[in-house]
């Protein structure tokens, strides 16, 4: 982690958000493959963005196209209003998405109310600790960086709550708040977790300590990595056993599984680690950002600097009260 020294914040935040959507369109043409998976179809090393399984080169998918969302949102209402937030995954899951997953999907297409549905949800199924509140995590880790440890960790709760109902996808991506926010000022994530780990909620914290030590492997989970514990702990496990952005994107990929998500999720705690000068330019020009539901809209890199540098500056109110967690 001696990079951290010599990348300044700008970097840093660049690296953060262009990365996260990198790796999310590096990883989506390689999703439910095998281990394996990216050092056989790049057996060189040198890896591209290569397209497949229905994404043009490029692409990203609803991770990236989520993240923005929250980001708009925050920046738009001049911080967190979640019934916003919600009312914009809407609009979104209504444009049809290439890929949403089923629970998100269940959740945005319900009917129910913006602080009932995941809940609700959550209630009927018993089942709600999937990856997808942490896919979409690294903007509003951006923008909630500068306001420390416990307002940061709290805030990733409430957005993940808006579509997750189990306790345990709040508690990973508050996890990753933190880690982001770490990166961020210029400290080691990775040195980092302990202290997260003693914000998590006790019901919470054994599971994830767990799958964020130092020795975990993935293989050594024992969920597919489409749920949160194996995707965050695969992210710091590519992190720790990589030197560089690319390689830590690689380790992500070739885990094989949820491959956009793990990449999407290494991609911004490794942009926040080595800064958006670490991330290759063949893997920043094809990036595309379309956004269902809100016309032709496409984003770009530059339009994602611009997003990540906003985020950073922004002034922040304070974060409401009237979502109250179960």
């Amino acid at each position: 982690m001696n990079r951290l020294s010599i990348v300044d914040r700008q970097d840093r935040v660049a690296g953060a958000v262009v990365g996260s959507a990198v790796g999310d369109a590096l990883g989506a043409p390689f999703e439910f493959g095998p281990t394996g998976v990216y050092a056989a179809r790049f057996p060189d090393g040198v890896g591209t963005m290569c397209g497949g399984g229905g994404w043009d080169p490029g692409e990203a998918t609803d991770d990236t196209q989520m993240a923005v969302l929250v980001a708009e949102s925050l920046l738009e209402q001049g911080g967190l209003d979640l019934p916003d937030m919600f009312g914009r995954f809407r609009r979104w899951a209504a444009g049809g998405p290439k890929d949403i997953g089923l629970q998100t999907e269940d959740v945005l297409t319900s009917g129910a109310p913006w602080d009932l549905a995941a809940a609700l949800h959550f209630q009927v199924n018993g089942r709600a600790a999937g990856n997808g509140s942490l896919m979409r995590a690294t903007a509003p880790a951006v923008y909630f960086a500068r306001v420390g440890r416990v307002a940061t960790m709290d805030a990733a709760r409430r957005i993940a709550a808006l579509t997750h109902g189990d306790r345990a996808a709040w508690e990973g991506t508050a996890v990753f708040h933190e880690l982001i926010r770490v990166a961020l000022d210029g400290d080691d994530p990775l040195a980092a977790v302990p202290g997260a780990l003693d914000c998590v909620h006790e019901d919470h914290r054994e599971r994830w300590a767990t799958v964020l030590a130092p020795g975990w492997h993935p293989d050594a989970a024992t969920e597919f990595n489409g749920a949160v514990w194996p995707c965050l702990g695969t992210a710091l496990w590519a992190l720790r056993t990589t030197h560089t952005y690319e390689n830590a994107l690689a380790a992500a990929v070739d885990v094989g599984g949820d491959t956009d998500t793990v990449a999407a999720v290494t991609g911004g705690l490794a942009g926040a680690v080595y800064g958006f000068d670490a991330i290759p330019s063949r893997w920043t020009e094809p990036l595309h950002v379309p956004l269902p539901g809100y016309g032709d809209r496409v984003l770009r890199m530059p339009d994602l600097v611009t997003l990540a540098r906003r985020l950073d500056g922004a002034s922040r109110s304070a974060i409401p009260t009237d979502f109250r967690m179960p």
